[in-house]
């Protein structure tokens, strides 16, 4: 479906583990199953209609069987019409890893703002890239240990050449080049004069006392700054580049980044902690919204009403080459997630 609730053209879901697929063609794209004929090429599926020809491009190592395209009957109340197919999987495609998972030890980085592309942090080599513990390490020692926590009340934090990721967020030490790129500020302190005034005076806010870091060029918010010599950055806010220096100033969709970021970190933190539960959760600690992931070895493609240009829709990115009768995309990997907003009721305390 499209941002104004129109379902597109023609959409191919894949899935590379059970080798199955589903292509759903509008019903004004062909009137009946039978004029609808599905060919399998060189990495690729054609779709030929009245209507003209799709082809969209596998990614290498996923193919069609051919000649296993049949109708099924769960389009028939007016949802299109759908078939099943069959694919042979030689190579399963892996969705990118995000910066948690790319950063290692010995190269070079530059580090930008994600939504103007300036750079914040440029030539960082790193000795040491190490995770931090998960966010109940301190009650698991406190369990399992017969002696007292000798790190209880002490914060682990990045040495000069260290990088210390976390599950959303990653930790780097100061130094003297952050004054010119970034801009460190606390969050404004709260009016007390109106709060005496207030209906709601019994139940102040509450107020962050962790000091903002956000990029000079733009002021957008790239994370805080833990000590005076620790910054943490969100993995949603920062980009990283390899490279000897930061003369990349290349920014990228906003949705399309976040997207990205959030499907891979999904399938990493599932894969390394065998869970599929998640929660968006505001600073305050309260979830914001609960998520499930379903599938991670989801291949997509569609073809919207209207040709677009450049990377295309969200959901298949690549190319939208259009001549008079025919269409071109690429599958591209994706996770399938299962997600419920919360409000003031019983999701969220």
């Amino acid at each position: 479906m499209d941002e104004g609730g129109r379902q597109h053209e023609i959409f191919l879901e894949l899935r590379q583990r059970l080798q199955s697929g589903l292509l759903i063609l509008r019903n004004d794209v062909a009137h009946c199953p039978t004029e609808v004929k599905v060919s399998s090429g060189d990495s690729s599926l054609l779709i030929q209609t009245p209507r003209g020809l799709w082809r969209i491009e596998l990614p290498p190592g996923v193919s069609v069987v051919q000649g296993s395209c049949q109708p099924t009957p769960a389009g028939n109340g007016g949802e299109g019409h759908h078939f099943r197919l069959r694919l042979k999987v030689d190579q399963q495609t892996e969705v990118r890893g995000s910066v948690i998972e790319r950063l290692q030890v010995q190269r070079c980085y530059g580090f930008h703002c994600q939504a103007c592309g300036a750079c914040i942090l440029e030539k960082r080599v790193f000795k040491r890239v190490l995770p931090l513990p998960s966010g109940n390490w301190n009650a698991l020692v406190g369990e399992w240990c017969c002696h007292p926590d000798p790190f209880a009340n002490r914060k682990l934090h990045p040495r000069a050449e260290d990088c210390l990721t976390g599950d959303t967020y990653f930790l780097l030490a100061r130094d003297n080049d952050s004054d010119q790129t970034l801009t460190v500020e606390s969050d404004p302190a709260p009016d007390h004069t109106a709060a005496n005034h207030s209906q709601d005076s019994e139940k102040p806010r509450p107020v962050h006392s962790t000091p903002v870091v956000s990029c000079k060029n733009c002021s957008a918010t790239l994370g805080e700054a833990l000590t005076r010599d620790v910054f943490k950055f969100y993995v949603t806010e920062v980009t990283e580049t390899e490279s000897d220096d930061c003369d990349t100033n290349k920014t990228v969709d906003r949705l399309e980044f976040v997207e990205k970021t959030l499907s891979a970190r999904l399938v990493e933190l599932s894969s390394a902690q065998s869970i599929f539960r998640f929660s968006i959760q505001t600073p305050t600690g309260k979830a914001a919204v609960l998520l499930w992931l379903l599938n991670t070895d989801t291949l997509v493609a569609s073809f919207p009403e209207s040709p677009v240009s450049g990377d295309g829709t969200l959901i298949s990115l690549g190319d939208s080459n259009r001549a008079d009768e025919h269409q071109s995309r690429h599958a591209v990997s994706a996770v399938k997630v299962l997600y419920l907003p919360c409000s003031l009721s019983s999701h969220q305390e």
